[in-house]
Parts: structure tokens; C-alpha cells; sequence
């Protein structure tokens, strides 16, 4: 018969097992979900080492794309973050939830349903619809942010004004004219749908003339097309 002692010992041997074993479980399960798997074209760097294709990529990694080059980052069941060439991002994720930093460049975000994701630029925070399944994308330029839906549905939130950028339509937010920063062609988040020389037309909310600066010339130059602003 086994003494009090030696109990004691096999005892305590079987708990370290069996706690040593759920924690393995929790950590094997903890790394599956806040890892992600990077592609890469051309000169891209985790972390400032270079990547290459098929590497881990973990939660707050700081990833940059130089010129001529992307990366794309499967977040699996979650979703994809694509980065564009000249792009900067900080990416954190956990098994139910994204969160981007941007600071600079070009990002396309495809969420899925259920797990929240924003991305935070110097300009304002976008929000992805966490009911649905979300594509859109975000650039950073010098004076803005340029926010497109492709589909479903994101808020942009600029200081406390909130913004909703439904599949197909676009949104900026930070100030255009600022000193040393050029506006390129496309910035504009306004599309000429059907021309009209009246005031109501310009000052329309849905037109969003006043937001863009259009003025009665550019509309005449615009007829018929999308605005060149």
C-alpha cells in the first residue's frame, strides 16, 4: 500500500500533467487564431526584416510595402488586409476582431461577418459594418483619407462626426487644401451623375458640390462624366 507521502507525490504529479496539458490546449488554440500568413511581391518588410511569401505574421507587426510592391495578409475565417505599393501599416488581431493603424498608402480591407474591424488613419477611424461582410478601401494622402465601399457597409468617423459609405460611394475626411500637399486627379469623392447649371444642383447634399469645391465651370467641363477634380 502506497504511504501518505508517495500519495502525495503521484497526486501532485497528475494535476502539473493535466494543468500542463490544458495550458498547451489554450496556447495551441491562442497562437492558431492571432497569427495570419503574409504573400509578398517585391520589397516588403515585418517588423523592418525582410518578408517572403507564406511567413507568420503576428498581431502588431508593423508591415511596409516600398515601391513597386504589395503584400496581402489572410487573417483566414476573418478576413484579408491587402496593402498597396509605398504603404505603411501597424496590424493588430485576435481571433474576433482587426484593428489597422495607416500611415501611409493604400489598404483593402476585406472583413467577414461577425468580427469587427476598423482602421485608423491621421484623419479619422473607419468602421467596418460588423453585421455583414465588408470590402473597402483606405488612403492616406498628404491632406486626407480617401475611404471607398466596394460592398457592404463602413462609417467614417471624424472627430465625433460619424459618415456612412455605403457599397459604391466614397468619402475623405481632413482638410484638401493644405499647404505642400497636392490634390491628385480621382481624389474627389463626387461623381457627376446628370448635369445641371441651377443652384439646387450645386448645393445639392447628395452631389456634395460644396465638399468637393465645385464650381459651375467644373460642372460644364463635367458634363455627362465623372468629375476630373
Amino acid at each position: 500500500m502506497l504511504g501518505k507521502n508517495s500519495f502525495r507525490k503521484i497526486l501532485t504529479s497528475l494535476t502539473a500533467v493535466a494543468v500542463l496539458c490544458v495550458y498547451s490546449t489554450v496556447a495551441l488554440a491562442f497562437s492558431k487564431d492571432v497569427t495570419a500568413e503574409i504573400t509578398v511581391t517585391g520589397q516588403v518588410t515585418v517588423n523592418g526584416i525582410t518578408a517572403v511569401s507564406n511567413a507568420t505574421v503576428i498581431s502588431g507587426s508593423t508591415i511596409v510595402t516600398g515601391p513597386n510592391s504589395s503584400a496581402t495578409i489572410s487573417l483566414g475565417k476573418n478576413g484579408r488586409i491587402e496593402l498597396n505599393a509605398d504603404t505603411s501599416m501597424v496590424l493588430n488581431f485576435s481571433g474576433n476582431s482587426v484593428v489597422g493603424i495607416l500611415s501611409a498608402g493604400k489598404t483593402r480591407v476585406a472583413t467577414a461577418t461577425g468580427v469587427p474591424t476598423t482602421i485608423t488613419t491621421k484623419d479619422a477611424t473607419v468602421i467596418a459594418d460588423a453585421g455583414q461582410a465588408d470590402v473597402f478601401t483606405v488612403e492616406v494622402e498628404c491632406s486626407h483619407t480617401h475611404v471607398d465601399t466596394i460592398s457592404g457597409l463602413v462609417t467614417l468617423r471624424e472627430g465625433t462626426s460619424d459618415r456612412q459609405i455605403a457599397a459604391g460611394t466614397s468619402e475623405i475626411a481632413g482638410k484638401l487644401e493644405q499647404t505642400g500637399c497636392v490634390v491628385r486627379s480621382g481624389d474627389w469623392p463626387c461623381t457627376a451623375r446628370s448635369w445641371a447649371s441651377s443652384s439646387a444642383a450645386v448645393t445639392s447634399a447628395n452631389m456634395r458640390w460644396g465638399r468637393c469645391g465645385i464650381t459651375p465651370l467644373t460642372l460644364q467641363r463635367a458634363h455627362g462624366r465623372h468629375l476630373p477634380c
